[in-house]
């Protein structure tokens, strides 16, 4: 769906955001809510509730994680379902209005981070305590191959579940201050 359809529509849609509540609080859409794709399936219900007769939309970083979240929902029954066509990137992009709270690292640099030191840490065990520890690397340059190739990255999973990737004091499923109708 593209962006510029969603102001055309005379009830406004639901707009779910599924990346990290740490991702969600650095800037999101107005209106939209945060229930984070490894939550999405738990939250069902309370998604129905909250939708009724207005269409869903999905909306993350570009819009990899609402695909995915498209097709988890879709399967539990969800027909109405879009996704908002390059994310809180493109929205910004096109000017559109945001809220802006903290600066956080997102977990795509996150991932980054930890999968470069850890390549690093194995590295330098192998060569300073015992040539075994070549295996972190190695476990760590497979896991990279299967997130190209499946789309799907493990270690991102787990670092958004870390506590300083959570909003302190806020549950998974979250308005912000200004609720659609």
């Amino acid at each position: 769906m593209q962006v510029k359809e969603r102001e055309t529509v005379n009830e406004p849609p639901l707009v779910i955001d599924v990346r990290t509540p740490g991702e969600f609080s650095e800037v999101h859409a107005p209106g939209s809510i945060n229930i984070p794709l490894a939550d999405i399936i738990g939250h069902a219900d309370e998604i129905r509730r909250m939708q009724g007769n207005r269409s869903l939309h999905l909306m993350c970083r570009t819009d990899r994680r609402a695909k995915i979240a498209r097709e988890e929902l879709t399967k539990l029954g969800f027909t109405d379902v879009e996704v908002i066509c390059g994310g809180i990137t493109r929205w910004q992009e096109e000017g559109r209005e945001v809220v802006r709270g903290k600066k956080g690292i997102s977990i795509e640099r996150q991932v980054r981070i930890t999968a470069g030191s850890l390549v690093v840490l194995g590295v330098a065990l192998s060569h300073f305590i015992h040539p075994g520890f070549i295996a972190i690397s190695a476990f760590v340059g497979c896991g990279l191959i299967f997130a190209g190739i499946t789309d799907t990255c493990g270690m991102a999973i787990m670092l958004g579940k870390l506590p300083f990737n959570r909003v302190q004091g806020a549950a998974s499923c979250r308005h912000t201050s200004q609720e659609t109708s």
